[in-house]
């Protein structure tokens, strides 16, 4: 899952498509982002070797780390929203309503999994789920998801899928059977995906994004239209 997230921001950085030049709350959603992705392989590589006095105590870092992320994100998002710096493949009103969705899923799971730390085999595997909804910004940095415009957030919630899945895998392999958190997991996941889709046309999607971009250019724009596509792309505008 980190490599995913380093392969897709690393190569959307090499390619030019962003820079230094964000704006400093960029860059606090970055730090905190990727904190927690290394926060966590290195959570899991605590536990896998036994060092678990460490890895409990480093776990009480995501009570503060959680929340800052959920506002972070959310932020963020509002304000490329306003800035008209939503991707190409997703409309304003779709991006507004998966990103603060996907980051409060994740704290949503990462949460329910510190609720139930002591109970090891729930913990372990709700928090591999949170992290699986993060790796959607990944994903969606790398993989051909523009192809499936206007599915394009079901390409990518089809890929976040394959890690719980593997997980599911191991289990009747190593196990005979499946565990219950890898249900609650997927479900939480396919829930929050049927939200994304939808919510954005709704009249209650429509109140969020008047709302987020009052006072800004994007204010004037239909919620529901593409951007403007990149020169050359291969596929028709929606």
């Amino acid at each position: 899952m980190a490599a995913v997230l380093a392969i897709g921001f690393g190569l959307n950085f090499a390619l030019g498509r962003s820079s230094f030049g964000a704006p400093a709350s960029v860059h606090l959603h970055a730090l905190l982002f990727v904190g927690w992705t290394g926060l966590y392989v290195l959570q899991t590589g605590l536990a896998a070797t036994g060092s678990l006095a460490l890895h409990r105590r480093l776990g009480w870092l995501a009570v503060g780390w959680l929340p800052a992320m959920v506002l972070a994100g959310t932020y963020v998002t509002v304000m490329s929203v306003r800035r008209e710096a939503v991707p190409f493949f997703s409309t304003p009103g779709y991006f507004l309503i998966m990103n603060p969705l996907g980051v409060l899923t994740f704290a949503g799971l990462s949460g329910a999994a510190m609720v139930l730390r002591r109970r090891t085999q729930w913990h372990r595997r709700l928090m591999l789920c949170g992290m699986a909804v993060l790796t959607g910004p990944g994903w969606g940095r790398f993989a051909p998801v523009p192809l499936l415009i206007p599915h394009a957030g079901l390409g990518v919630i089809a890929l976040v899928l394959l890690f719980p899945l593997a997980g599911m895998l191991w289990d009747l392999r190593s196990r005979g059977r499946v565990h219950p958190a890898w249900w609650w997991g997927i479900g939480t996941i396919l829930a929050m995906q049927v939200l994304i889709e939808i919510v954005p046309a709704t009249p209650l999607g429509g109140a969020i994004y008047r709302a987020a971009a009052a006072g800004s250019p994007a204010a004037g724009h239909d919620r529901l239209a593409y951007p403007p596509f990149p020169p050359g792309f291969p596929i028709p505008h929606p």
